[in-house]
């Protein structure tokens, strides 16, 4: 059985980045417990369940 994330450890993880509030790869991994490898490799095989600004790189 899983348990809750407490709100305050989700809301230090987001951060605001051009004027837009987001959550690392690794750190949204980590809250799902998953190496952040297999989060990104579920993400590329299931991107039409995610909106399309759901996922973006920084250059």
């Amino acid at each position: 059985m899983r348990t809750l994330i407490p709100v305050e450890v989700i809301e230090q993880r987001i951060l605001l980045i051009r004027g837009q509030k987001v959550i690392l790869d690794a750190d949204l991994a980590m809250l799902y417990g998953v190496p952040t490898r297999i989060l990104n490799q579920a993400v590329r095989r299931n991107l039409k369940r995610f909106p399309q600004d759901f996922m973006f790189k920084l250059s």
